[in-house]
């Protein structure tokens, strides 16, 4: 379900915008700071999550505007609005074909994937953006994830201002929190691991080529609700002392290994690792094409920009049997490469030339 029109209004830096591009290869080229990862941000949007700066929805208003922002969209036949209001800037506002959604409702509709310059460091920094990651290739593949994530932690946030207050909580009311976490809980670790699982199988049986692959595992918590219960039952003193809970899936990590060397991804260079993560983006979204029967979006931020021209070319090559992919970068000549049929924008200061048009 390719984006066939984006409107943007007072999102970032653009004024308003309006882009109807193709089905296949949309490209956005321009100097650095012209607003082209904001449009990248705002396909981002047309799924659940905080987008792909993971940015509080007051920061994509535009400096200047009145108050609030709107992103719509069109896809096939489905047509998705959201964005804020001025006197609620972080409340979220999501429409499917004109009718009030929550903004989880999205995963039924669309599935977008992105790959930017800021996750190079996935596998050097802590669990916490692994697992986010993890959590975004997951909601690909189960929308049902996004319902089970927000009541878990729900449920965490009321245990854990219980367990905080001066006054003793009642325990039977932690017992049914700590029930409630731990069946979202154990949904949480399934739908991850079944993830894991598939996209492991899939890059097995795929040859080596340039773009390394990667072994998949998930560190903590094997997903045992009963022993989640008992262990957060009994670990309430120390949860309360620490000022959080300390067992569950949201203390899980991805870990990643380059299967060529047999060594941990973070042990390897940074260009291995883009490597990995690019092999790893690439085989999700051709496992999501298959099991869920329609190809995600890709976001693609700068991709190219550290690739030579050999493997630039066989990145296009690959790409261009699946869905639609959004690209950016500063120069035109780096997707020289990239397949006719292209849809070609040039982004300047907030402004878009629709004179460069489709291919």
């Amino acid at each position: 379900m390719p984006v066939t029109r984006l409107v943007l209004t007072d999102f970032r830096n653009h004024r308003d915008a309006v882009l109807a591009p193709g089905a296949g290869f949309v490209v956005l080229t321009g100097e650095n700071g012209a607003g082209k990862t904001n449009l990248l941000e705002a396909v981002s949007l047309l799924a659940p999550g905080r987008g792909l700066r993971r940015a509080s929805l007051s920061e994509m208003t535009r400096q200047g505007a009145a108050g609030g922002f709107g992103v719509a969209a069109a896809l096939g036949d489905v047509d998705i609005g959201t964005g804020t209001q001025p006197d609620a800037p972080e409340r979220r506002l999501v429409r499917v074909n004109g009718a009030a959604a929550a903004a989880t409702a999205l995963a039924e509709w669309v599935t977008v994937l992105w790959l930017t310059p800021a996750m190079d460091r996935l596998f050097v920094e802590g669990p916490g953006e692994r697992r986010r990651f993890l959590d975004r290739l997951t909601l690909a593949l189960a929308p049902g994830h996004a319902h089970h994530a927000t009541r878990y932690e729900a449920a965490m946030r009321q245990r854990n201002r219980l367990l905080a207050d001066e006054a003793p909580a009642d325990p039977e009311w932690l017992s049914a929190l700590e029930a409630r976490m731990a069946e979202h809980g154990a949904a949480i670790d399934a739908a991850r691991r079944d993830t894991v699982n598939a996209l492991a199988e899939r890059i097995a049986h795929q040859p080596e080529g340039i773009f390394a692959r990667a072994g998949l595992a998930i560190e903590g918590w094997q997903g045992d609700a009963d022993a989640l219960a008992r262990e957060l039952r009994d670990g309430r003193r120390r949860d309360g002392a620490a000022g959080r809970t300390l067992a569950g899936p949201h203390r899980s990590d991805l870990l990643v290994t380059h299967l060529g060397k047999q060594q941990p991804a973070h042990l390897c260079s940074t260009g291995e690792q883009k490597a990995l993560l690019l092999g790893l983006v690439l085989a999700h979204a051709e496992l999501v094409a298959d099991r869920v029967g329609r190809a995600p979006i890709l976001l693609l931020d700068e991709v190219a920009a550290h690739l030579d021209p050999g493997r630039r070319a066989a990145l296009f090559e690959r790409l261009a049997s699946g869905g639609q992919v959004w690209m950016t970068g500063t120069e035109p000549e780096l997707f020289d490469a990239v397949p006719g049929g292209a849809t070609r924008y040039t982004v300047a200061h907030g402004t878009i030339d629709l004179g460069a048009g489709r291919e």
